[in-house]
């Protein structure tokens, strides 16, 4: 039985995240009547109500449908941890008693009772489960999906199982506000423990401590699918019975699970599959990156898990799209000139993202305009992220985009531009980024990365540079 069936009404404070979207989506195919509040219209929240779902943007209580108001018995409230205390129609929610619930604990809810395979990582994790979801449904394998991006071969954050079958489920495991302590998976991948979100951990030790917490809620007989470069301590933690797998780009990283013979060729990556569940040969991966090679290897394994046999997992690799925002080719002429964006918005996932692309393109001229997301992470890891954008062989800074959080004094872009060793760098508004697209020829590689509202300046660039480039507009 659904676990939420007893709420028809259902309304989302903050609606328009990419990962409370996936729900409010689930919701509303499943017979819910679905409605929200966010604090700005986005492609997405729009994209929400093309499908008939009701969203407002002012925080006002006389906004709150009807329905909701009048049927506080029969109706769930889902919360996104970015939603302030001081937040007009929560507190009024609150003060009448609704019940309001995190979008973690609604996951949790929802996957009671199913066989649940969960992503998590520090990064890594939202392209990994859509892998996951996208090799399983490729392959007929009945599967539900809440992914924590637009994946390109659905066209959504969400897939819906078809009904009646007996269905696994892959959710993104989010750390964040230990979100992921819900969850108890009978297949669980670590991408990465790096420290990050400190704002709520303290420390590193304290975020691995739930990572640690998060993989001994593993079901009984249950698997473990383990980055090479996460703590060596999270391994340790899995309860008795549950096995582990390793897994890197070479045996040495991954004894159990790793990626013989991998070459670049063009935008592609080839490799060969070596797994604990049988080799594999002649793997194509045309969504490039040697992180993203890694992240297959893991989806991959979890696939043969659930029965996906070797000629199925070929075409399905091979057939796999990625997610928008990662890696994403924009505009290329060429081999000459590229236009790429990409989330990125952790020190190691810049490095990794920007070797990749000098990888690619290894003599060509590298611009990087980099958004820098929360103040609390600009503070907390301004060295590394001057490390890993000083690849680059230009740098461009915009201002901190800061979500959730109040500025903190002395925490600007220019913490990490001070210590940037690239020829060059600066700080620009966005309106400077599009004027020096359509005059500047020194970039053969453009990249704008960031978690924030930089994607904002990808459709203005992508005209300009169409029309620079390949004299069409797009």
């Amino acid at each position: 039985m659904n676990p939420v069936a007893a709420f028809p009404n259902v309304y989302f404070l903050g609606i328009g995240g990419i990962g409370m979207s996936a729900l409010a989506r689930w919701f509303q195919a499943n017979g819910h009547r679905v409605s929200g509040y966010d604090k700005t219209a986005t492609p997405l929240t729009e994209a929400l109500s093309a499908e008939g779902i009701a969203v407002h943007y002012d925080d006002a209580v006389e906004s709150i449908p009807k329905e909701v108001i009048d049927n506080q018995e029969n109706t769930l409230v889902i919360l996104t941890p970015a939603i302030p205390r001081d937040h007009k129609e929560w507190a009024w929610l609150r003060e009448r008693g609704y019940d309001i619930r995190k979008r973690s604990q609604v996951l949790g809810l929802l996957t009671q009772g199913q066989r649940t395979i969960a992503v998590a990582g520090t990064h890594g994790k939202t392209t990994t489960s859509s892998m996951v979801a996208h090799l399983l449904h490729h392959a007929g394998v009945n599967c539900s999906a809440f992914l924590g991006g637009i994946a390109v071969n659905l066209n959504s954050n969400l897939l819906l199982a078809k009904p009646g079958d007996a269905a696994a489920v892959v959710v993104e495991a989010d750390e964040y506000d230990r979100s992921f302590l819900t969850l108890h998976p009978d297949i669980a991948i670590v991408t990465s423990t790096d420290a990050d979100h400190l704002d709520i951990y303290g420390d590193k030790d304290a975020l691995v401590a739930s990572f640690r917490q998060f993989v001994g809620q593993i079901k009984p007989g249950g698997t473990l699918i383990i980055n090479h470069t996460a703590d060596a301590s999270v391994a340790d933690a899995v309860p008795a019975g549950v096995r582990v797998v390793r897994y890197g780009l070479n045996p040495e990283q991954g004894p159990d699970l790793n990626a013989p013979n991998i070459t670049a060729r063009g935008h592609e990556f080839h490799f060969d599959l070596h797994s604990p569940q049988g080799n594999v040969a002649g793997l194509v991966l045309a969504v490039p990156g040697y992180h993203n090679v890694e992240n297959m290897l893991a989806a991959a394994f979890a696939a043969q898990l659930e029965g996906v046999q070797t000629d199925t997992l070929k075409t399905a690799v091979a057939a796999y799209k990625g997610v928008k925002r990662r890696f994403e080719f924009i505009v290329t002429a060429g081999e000459e000139k590229v236009y790429v964006d990409d989330y990125a918005h952790h020190p190691r996932e810049i490095e990794a993202f920007l070797r990749s692309l000098r990888a690619l393109y290894p003599s060509k001229r590298l611009r990087v305009v980099f958004q820098p997301h929360l103040f609390t992470r600009t503070r907390d890891f301004a060295p590394g992220f001057s490390e890993s954008l000083s690849i680059a062989d230009e740098v461009v800074l915009l201002d901190i985009y800061p979500a959730r959080e109040l500025p903190i004094p002395g925490v600007t872009s220019e913490l990490i531009l001070s210590q940037i060793t690239a020829p060059k760098k600066s700080l620009q508004t966005k309106d400077q980024v599009v004027a020096a697209a359509e005059t500047d020829t020194d970039f053969d590689v453009l990249a704008t990365v960031g978690a924030g509202d930089i994607d904002q300046l990808v459709p203005r660039l992508k005209n300009i540079l169409n029309i620079r480039w390949n004299g069409a507009e797009a």
